[in-house]
């Protein structure tokens, strides 16, 4: 399976990454490999190429798509590309790995979703998350009923990277990525709550801008169009009603991505700088003198995926936050290879951006706004 690579940030390098290391962690005959890279700067494509011996370079992405040798696009470009670009990888009959968000609008993304069934295309999103070991026990947990009626939910993902006002990146610059932090970090916390509890109803959303004024990337003074923290209180299908809060304002966080879920018989909690753990507690232990067997149990999740997900570097070793993109792109190129449907196909990533266009709606509207799925983007 031939590859080629549409931008090398910290995301290409990411991904470049796991297709190196496909066959270490998960002992596969899956033969995949990045052969041509793509940056808009020539230079910086030609040092890729170089440096990590891929195959070929170009500052066109059109070189790659139309390359009739490559088999998949993998798209790692700022939001507002990932609609034209994902478009005519459909066209040429590639498939398609894309970083979230999906698109930039909610009718972007459900023409691509549509487009890929026509063209017979496995299109695969990029939510990391959903493979860590401790998620993946979450949904396990949930789908066996151990948690009960789910009542409520809270999940956060903090950062502090925008607390300086001299520094801007293009993740701010809505012209660039389409959306502030609820695009960046809230597409993240709104599948994970989708895949775990299901789908939502409706949301009412508030954004907020904290330092509106700011030095841009070329040092001049600039006003920040981007929200830099987003509230939201949702309510899902199921009746349960619980909170998303993502900001990159928090002082003192680094990568907090955390939630708990709490149903009529039990409770999850997890904590990203907590990785290798899932917190459960169930209403079935005894609760008797001193609080019996009650509190929650930590469960070792660690490497311990099933086969053919925990040969390396072996079941008791830690995981880390690069082992969820692993597995997302195993999941990626086992469907392709083996003909599979793609575990978070563009249906997941046109419903997760309809959530993040409804969120906007309502920070704007100040008025909770139902989601209503297309019957056609759920086929």
């Amino acid at each position: 399976m031939r590859i080629g690579l549409l931008g090398f940030g910290s995301m290409g390098k990411t991904h470049l990454y796991c297709v190196n290391n496909l066959k270490l962690f998960f002992g596969s005959d899956l033969d995949a490999k990045i052969v041509s890279v793509c940056t808009k700067n020539i230079e910086n494509a030609k040092n890729a190429s170089l440096q990590y011996g891929i195959e070929s370079y170009t500052d066109n992405e059109d070189d790659i798509i139309n390359d009739a040798s490559i088999d998949a696009i993998d798209i790692c470009t700022p939001n507002i590309y990932h609609y034209e670009t994902a478009k005519k990888a459909i066209i040429a009959g590639k498939h398609i790995y894309c970083e979230k968000p999906l698109a930039v609008t909610y009718e972007q993304a459900k023409e691509l979703s549509s487009l890929a069934k026509k063209h017979n295309v496995k299109c695969h999103m990029v939510f990391n998350n959903r493979f860590l070991s401790p998620i993946l026990k979450a949904k396990e947990l949930i789908d066996e009923g151990k948690l009960g009626r789910i009542l409520s939910f809270n999940a956060e993902y903090h950062h502090s990277s925008a607390l300086d006002v001299n520094k801007t990146g293009w993740k701010q610059d809505k012209s660039i990525c389409g959306g502030g932090v609820l695009f960046d970090l809230g597409s993240h916390v709104i599948d994970l709550i989708y895949y775990l509890c299901g789908e939502f109803k409706s949301v009412y959303g508030k954004g907020q801008i904290a330092f509106p004024n700011r030095k841009g990337v070329n040092g001049q003074d600039w006003t920040t169009n981007a929200d830099e923290a987003f509230y939201l209180l949702a309510t899902l299908q199921s009746g349960a009603v619980g909170t998303v809060t993502v900001s990159k304002i928090t002082t003192g966080s680094n990568d907090d991505l955390a939630f708990e879920i709490h149903g009529d018989k039990g409770s999850i909690r997890f904590n990203l700088m907590n990785i290798n753990f899932l917190d459960f507690y169930s209403c079935e232990r005894n609760d008797g003198s001193y609080g019996g067997e009650r509190g929650y149990t930590q469960i070792e999740c660690v490497n311990r995926y099933p086969s053919p997900g925990g040969i390396f570097p072996g079941i008791k070793a830690p995981i880390g936050w690069l082992r969820g993109h692993l597995g997302n792109y195993y999941s990626f190129v086992d469907c392709v290879v083996n003909n599979k449907q793609p575990a978070i196909s563009f249906d997941d990533g046109a419903y997760v951006q309809l959530i993040l266009e409804k969120a906007y709606q309502s920070d704007k509207c100040g008025k909770e706004m139902q989601i209503e799925r297309d019957s056609d983007s759920n086929d």
